[in-house]
């Protein structure tokens, strides 16, 4: 049961992989800010597009 405890208590004190996963959220966060950006301005061109296109005919 003490080899257990100790364990625990060195895998709750393991920090190895925190800057891993830190950099993994970076990442996603950084990609879902784009997907938006992307879908925004998406919406902008279309419509820009549209605009272009209604007035050639």
């Amino acid at each position: 049961m003490e080899k257990l405890v100790q364990t625990v208590k060195q895998f709750w004190n393991d920090e190895s992989g925190a800057t891993a996963v830190e950099y993994g959220m970076m990442v996603a966060l950084i990609a879902a800010v784009i997907v938006i950006a992307v879908k925004d301005l998406g919406g902008y061109i279309n419509t820009a597009f549209g605009l272009i296109n209604t007035q050639l005919q």
